[in-house]
């Protein structure tokens, strides 16, 4: 971790064990939540029993999961920004348009983070994410518009190092040709991504704002046949375009961009 006298060491432990759970790691040990954070055993243990008292982490039996108290972390936030009244109108008549769920996402790290979702009851289904659900970069078409428009040097160094197993048989693992299509998604101002993150399912994604200042990305995905007619991608890419337009002009996203492209 980064020394800087400034900066409380203890409290970015803290945020570690409560970034190690996950939809794959829901319920952890002790050794295993030191093993993950990189931890000594007896910190690991003196920081979740910390997260213990304060109810952000319940503990049952020898294991620890979180407690609905994280979701206040995340509201502050949402509601500070506006997402209920001015983000999510916009998803939700985009969602009526095409039937489909409408996904936001952020730069964090080297992942694409949900930070809003279509709300109608009706819309297609959304293939289990919810706000805060991290997808990889290199597999899905929010992820691959999101690096279309990072600053060079970020974007070389994630299409290097960001996380590329093989997720389905159609998942793409060479990295240069990944590259090729991020610049072809760049110049299209879209992008398409094929089962490579969900075997038969593509997403597609454009970004939220101008090309030289992208805060944001939406996105719908659906299985291969919705897109496989004649115009049926340009025609979602035009929905989702006037949706990203609208909220290009909307706070937040008409001042200050929310983490400024990277939410970390």
């Amino acid at each position: 971790m980064e020394q800087d006298r400034d900066i409380s060491l203890t409290f970015m432990k803290g945020l570690a064990v409560l970034r190690v759970f996950d939809e794959d790691r829901a319920a952890l040990t002790l050794a295993e939540i030191a093993r993950q954070t990189g931890l000594d055993p007896a910190t690991a243990r003196r920081l979740v029993l910390t997260l213990v008292r304060l109810g952000y982490v319940h503990k049952q039996g020898r294991t620890f999961s979180l407690t609905p108290r994280v979701l206040v972390l995340a509201a502050g936030f949402l509601r500070g920004q506006g997402f209920g009244t001015r983000v999510q109108p916009v998803l939700n008549r985009a969602a009526a348009g095409l039937g489909l769920g409408v996904s936001l996402a952020l730069l964090d790290e080297d992942r694409a983070l949900l930070v809003a979702q279509s709300t109608l009851a009706d819309s297609a289904v959304t293939f289990g994410f919810t706000i805060g659900s991290r997808l990889p970069l290199l597999h899905t078409a929010m992820g691959r518009m999101l690096l279309a428009h990072a600053p060079q040097a970020q974007r070389q160094r994630l299409i290097a190092e960001a996380p590329l197993t093989p997720l389905t048989p159609e998942t793409e693992t060479d990295r240069a040709r990944i590259a090729a299509e991020i610049a072809s998604t760049a110049a299209q101002g879209y992008a398409v991504a094929r089962g490579g993150f969900e075997a038969g399912v593509t997403g597609i994604a454009v970004p939220v704002g101008p090309p030289d200042d992208v805060r944001a990305v939406l996105g719908v995905s659906d299985f291969h046949a919705r897109f496989e007619a004649e115009g049926a991608v340009l025609a979602t890419v035009s929905t989702l375009r006037r949706a990203a337009a609208e909220l290009a002009h909307t706070p937040p996203f008409a001042g200050a961009s929310p983490g400024n492209g990277d939410v970390t």
